[in-house]
C-alpha cells in the first residue's frame, strides 16, 4: 500500500507523521501520475481527486474506488486483499 500526493517530500513526511501513516507517501509534484490515472484534469490542479486503486499482479488496474475515507478505506481494503 502507498499513497501519492502533489506535495513535496517534506510536506508528505509532516502529513504522515501528523496522521500516523505507516505506508509510503510518494510525491507527484509534476502531476504526471495524477494525469495518467485521471486523478486530476490538468498539470496545474491544486489537489488530486481522491481515488483508491487496486493494481493486480500484472500491473492492470483491477478497481478504481472514489475514496471517501482515505485512512479507513485503505485499511478495510487491505484486509480484504
Amino acid at each position: 500500500m502507498l499513497g501519492i500526493s502533489f506535495d513535496t517530500a517534506a510536506e508528505n513526511k509532516a502529513f504522515a507523521e501528523k496522521f500516523g501513516y505507516t505506508f509510503p507517501l510518494l510525491c507527484d509534484t509534476t502531476r504526471a501520475v495524477g494525469l495518467a490515472y485521471e486523478a486530476c484534469d490538468d498539470a496545474k490542479a491544486a489537489y488530486a481527486k481522491r481515488f483508491t486503486y487496486v493494481i493486480g499482479p500484472d500491473g492492470t488496474i483491477e478497481q478504481a474506488i472514489d475514496t471517501k475515507d482515505p485512512g479507513g478505506q485503505a485499511e478495510a481494503l487491505a484486509k480484504q486483499l
